[in-house]
């Protein structure tokens, strides 16, 4: 078998913040391979920011603290490397688009970057109508910034991390601020990326979204990596979401569990995936031999 080299591989990372005591990051191990979707969850304060920073190379050259351990991005070690150098490879997207908005069109914002790396302008000017189409922002290359909705405002974020032609994009809470239809966008925008091939990193509080398209789901708690692990795999045993009670499982999948504790439904037939549950209740409801249930 064809042996593939992580994208992103995490040794032994730990992290206190200059002036402060509390570890925030504590004896961290992981690996992302090409093209993986990867969300992070956990509840506010467990330092899911802070393993972005650290994969942004934002710590420890811009964030100042004691950092223990490792990381390498696409074979760099994120110590060495200087910041401005791994963001050619690395794009960061923020909660708040509007502290990432610079120009007052969408073309002036999206050539913000490539310009202060000196691109030549006709290089610039083809690069943004692909992106534009990436992220669903088609026709908008003249529209004013502050007239675009949150939805769209996010996006374009993203569309200012591809500009850079990332091989990694890192998005911390990008849904956050957003209305239900902005969600979606986003999520939308995500989801096309990922079929593209983009390596994508996601920290968000949206877990049946996450649950749908994440390849795999990391639960950081007080610092530390506590579950690694497929989304089917987590939320057949919801126990691991629900111990300490600051995260919560996809609705549907609660239902199903619901199900399940009154024995109604065999735990193979569990799943977050919204058509699969879907497929599981239309049988069960029709009593369909391949389910199992009971009745009074």
């Amino acid at each position: 078998m064809e042996h593939i080299e992580p994208v992103i591989s995490v040794k032994g990372l730990s992290f206190r913040y200059r002036m402060s005591e509390t570890v925030i990051l504590n004896d961290i191990s992981f690996d992302i391979f090409p093209g993986e979707l990867v969300g992070i969850v956990g509840a506010s304060g467990s330092g899911k920011s802070t393993l972005c920073l650290c994969l942004k190379g934002l710590i420890p050259h811009a964030i100042h603290g004691e950092m223990n351990g490792d990381i390498w991005v696409l074979g760099q070690n994120t110590r060495e490397v200087p910041t401005e150098k791994l963001a050619v490879d690395v794009g960061m997207v923020f909660q708040d688009p509007e502290s990432q908005i610079i120009g007052l069109t969408v073309i002036e914002d999206l050539a913000f970057g490539p310009e202060n790396l000196e691109h030549p302008p006709e290089e610039i000017l083809n690069r943004m109508l692909p992106i534009l189409d990436k992220v669903k922002l088609q026709g908008f290359l003249n529209r004013e910034t502050y007239k675009m909705s949150g939805g769209q405002k996010q996006r374009l974020a993203i569309a200012n991390a591809l500009m850079m032609q990332p091989k990694v994009l890192i998005l911390d809470e990008p849904t956050s601020e957003l209305d239900p239809i902005g969600k979606e966008e986003v999520y939308s925008t995500i989801l096309e990326l990922k079929k593209n091939g983009v390596t994508v990193v996601l920290v968000d509080h949206a877990i049946e979204e996450m649950a749908e398209i994440a390849d795999r789901i990391l639960v950081i708690e007080e610092g530390k990596l506590k579950y690694d692990d497929t989304p089917k795999n987590h939320f057949q045993s919801p126990e691991k979401f629900l111990e300490k009670g600051w995260l919560r499982i996809p609705q549907i999948a609660e239902a199903l569990h619901a199900l399940k504790g009154k024995d109604l439904l065999s735990e193979k037939y569990v799943t977050p995936f919204e058509e699969e549950a879907i497929s599981t209740l239309s049988a069960w409801l029709g009593r369909e031999s391949n389910v199992q249930f009971t009745v009074d």
